[in-house]
């Protein structure tokens, strides 16, 4: 492994990038050998032509400017897709911890906590609100769950058809979740029936 930090940080954000980024990594190197195979034969021949070296002098340098550019969007695209992911744990840790449902208030007490992302105000916001639906999902799938289980013990309805029925009548805030709901009964009649 390389002993700079910077190429170490560069080959380990290549590996972690897009096959389309790759690829537009590699095509610049194909085109600077040839371009080298050309400027070479051009200034090994009896009477060298002078505009196909300048040419090939000039496409070489592009090349060589477009490599430069394009590792430079790897890092950037590496190091956002770093700070995604470290700002999503601590973000979700923060709010498991603060139990706080306000979006602004958890924005403000994370920056108080984590100044360093003072600057980051709305991925923090963003990232938040994604955060705290998520567990609000997490929360309805495990009360449906115990809601539908306890529903099932008590009724005498083996149908799963009318179990969903009625149990949307008896909990109308589920009516979205029907699909959820009827699989959850199946598996539920599964576990029962072995």
């Amino acid at each position: 492994m390389p002993r700079s930090g910077r190429l170490r940080n560069f080959i380990k954000g290549y590996r972690e990038s897009p096959r389309f980024e790759k690829l537009s990594f590699i095509l610049p190197f194909l085109i600077i050998i040839v371009e080298g195979v050309l400027l070479a034969h051009a200034l090994t021949i009896d009477v060298p032509d002078i505009m196909v070296v300048e040419l090939t002098t000039v496409l070489l340098a592009i090349s060589f400017v477009e490599i430069i550019f394009v590792a430079g969007e790897i890092h950037d695209h590496y190091q956002k897709s770093n700070f995604d992911k470290i700002l999503t744990i601590k973000l979700d840790d923060f709010i498991l911890q603060s139990k706080n449902n306000n979006v602004k208030k958890i924005v403000e007490d994370f920056i108080k906590l984590y100044p360093k992302y003072k600057n980051h105000r709305n991925e923090i916001y963003h990232t938040s609100c994604q955060i705290m639906e998520t567990h609000k999902e997490e929360y309805l799938e495990k009360e449906l769950a115990n809601r539908l289980k306890l529903f099932i013990e008590k009724t005498k309805e083996t149908n799963v058809d009318g179990i969903l029925e009625t149990f949307i009548k008896k909990y109308p805030s589920y009516k979205k979740y029907r699909s959820e709901i009827y699989k959850k009964t199946c598996q539920i009649f599964d576990k029962t029936s072995k």
